[in-house]
């Protein structure tokens, strides 16, 4: 497979048009399954209550918060090793809806916590790293909007990505390293789930509906600023011509 036929603008274009209906097709039907199982079929917690429902929509915001911005970084990597400007475009394309969840992980963290702690926001060590990551993501939005430059931009952003993401793992081993308020994880590789298969159903449902949500609005934002560059080279290049 040859990848770099795929990273030419020309290509991307057209095919990532393509990919966009099937993924927010998947994402609705997802969704609408999740929430479903989520919402009417998982059993009440017997700790918790009805109140424990948030994490059908906190879980999958959190854990996809965490996953963009290591895609994030990945393609910032990519793109400052081999110098593909799609690669660039991928990072850029996924920042605003990485803030996006965060911000969501955030204030229904907020909505769970004020039942179950007594309070709205507590300086914990993940709910404070998680909140490193939302101004993380701004910053980089902020960083590359502040560059005229697209080249200087990216690059700037690309090396914010690769800076920011420790911040990742410190997020997910906060609660192993430090004696925190938030609960450990329920799912883990390593052990069975300490929930029911239903609950874990529909949170499982729910990250997956998240994660086609966020292929299809990364490949439709993708296509924008692809589209945006593009007119504006031809416009450059228009400009050196008319110059004697």
């Amino acid at each position: 497979m040859n990848l770099y036929h795929y990273a030419s603008p020309s290509t991307f274009y057209p095919w990532a048009g393509k990919l966009i209906p099937w993924f927010a097709a998947l994402a609705f039907i997802l969704a609408i399954a999740g929430l479903y199982l989520g919402f009417f079929v998982a059993p009440t917690d017997f700790q918790q209550g009805e109140g424990y429902r948030i994490i059908f929509i906190h879980v999958p915001a959190a854990w996809m918060s965490m996953f963009i911005y290591v895609v994030m970084a990945f393609w910032s990597a990519i793109g400052l090793a081999w110098n593909t400007r799609q690669s660039f475009v991928m990072a850029r394309a996924l920042a605003p809806t990485g803030a996006m969840f965060t911000f969501v992980a955030l204030w229904s963290g907020a909505l769970w916590g004020k039942p179950m702690w007594g309070a709205w926001w507590v300086w914990d060590a993940r709910l404070t790293s998680e909140l490193i990551l939302l101004f993380l993501y701004v910053g980089v939005m902020a960083l590359q909007a502040a560059i005229d430059d697209p080249r200087r931009a990216d690059r700037a952003g690309a090396l914010l990505n690769l800076v920011g993401v420790i911040n990742v793992p410190i997020i997910y081993f906060s609660v192993k390293w430090w004696n925190t308020l938030h609960q450990g994880s329920s799912v883990s590789l390593t052990r069975a789930p300490s929930m029911a298969q239903t609950m874990l159903w529909g949170m499982l449902i729910m990250a997956l509906a998240a994660w086609m949500y966020t292929i299809a609005v990364a490949l439709a934002r993708a296509r924008t600023l692809t589209l945006e560059r593009e007119r504006q080279s031809e416009w450059v290049r228009a400009r050196l011509e008319e110059q004697p």
